[in-house]
């Protein structure tokens, strides 16, 4: 792996205001250290851009450690760039070569409006999981740890679902928009599990209907939102979600 510094040439989204049209600028950024994370190649190009007296870009992360999902961002077309299973706080400019041309921008679905550059309004995940309710879990005292067994290929199916951190970057990715991955997901951890059990049916319901509401659209089963989403999770999910929806009713 090479350490030499590369210079890369940024497209990158520009938007005012979730009224404003929004642009792609050009940058050219130097000396950028193969070592770095994505989002500190921004904040390296947010010095640059603060230097000349212009307004940073302004783009959304926390933990940066793909936990939180909240590195929203499309880079060259792809929902968290080119590293698979990676969400782009953890993509490194190792990925790029010297002189790439990078193309940068928020995601792309009408229920993820554009609030400025490459911030985007993911509430509608949100009022999803609002939507699903509250889960009936006896508490005080703890359980006796065999009251309620689990096999090991169910809870480690859970498991991998409840690995789901919310990015959206299923929708960004789906020529759809759907929100199915993100929505099973959430669904299925709950359905495989005992504690899940008194609300399953108003549950799927009501989350379903809402992600209607928020103007999702539905899955074709073109499967980018898995080969996209950097905990890998697997479009069974939304099968499961199909199957549970339908029993809702019986």
């Amino acid at each position: 792996m090479s350490s030499e510094l590369m210079t890369l040439k940024l497209k990158v989204w520009r938007q005012e205001s979730p009224e404003d049209e929004g642009r792609l600028v050009d940058f050219t950024l130097d000396k950028v250290n193969p070592h770095m994370s994505f989002l500190e190649m921004l904040d390296v190009l947010n010095e640059e851009i603060i230097k000349k007296g212009e307004r940073p870009l302004e783009f959304e992360h926390d933990c940066r450690e793909g936990i939180c999902g909240s590195c929203a961002l499309v880079v060259n077309g792809i929902a968290h760039g080119p590293q698979q299973s990676t969400a782009v706080c953890q993509l490194h400019m190792r990925h790029f070569n010297d002189g790439d041309e990078v193309v940068i921008e928020p995601w792309r679905a009408t229920a993820f409006p554009v609030i400025k550059d490459l911030v985007t309004d993911r509430s509608a995940f949100d009022r999803i999981m609002e939507a699903g309710g509250f889960v009936s879990v006896r508490t005080g005292s703890a359980p006796d740890a065999n009251a309620m067994p689990i096999g090991k290929v169910t809870a480690d199916q859970a498991m991998d679902y409840a690995a789901c951190i919310g990015c959206g970057a299923c929708v960004a990715a789906c020529p759809n928009s759907s929100a199915s991955l993100f929505t099973g997901a959430k669904l299925s951890q709950l359905a495989l599990l005992p504690q899940g059990e008194p609300e399953r049916k108003t549950r799927v319901r009501r989350m379903v209907e809402q992600m209607d509401i928020e103007g999702f659209g539905d899955c074709s089963n073109h499967a980018e939102c898995q080969a996209v989403c950097p905990k890998g999770i697997d479009i069974s999910a939304i099968a499961k979600m199909r199957r549970e929806y339908i029993r809702s009713f019986f």
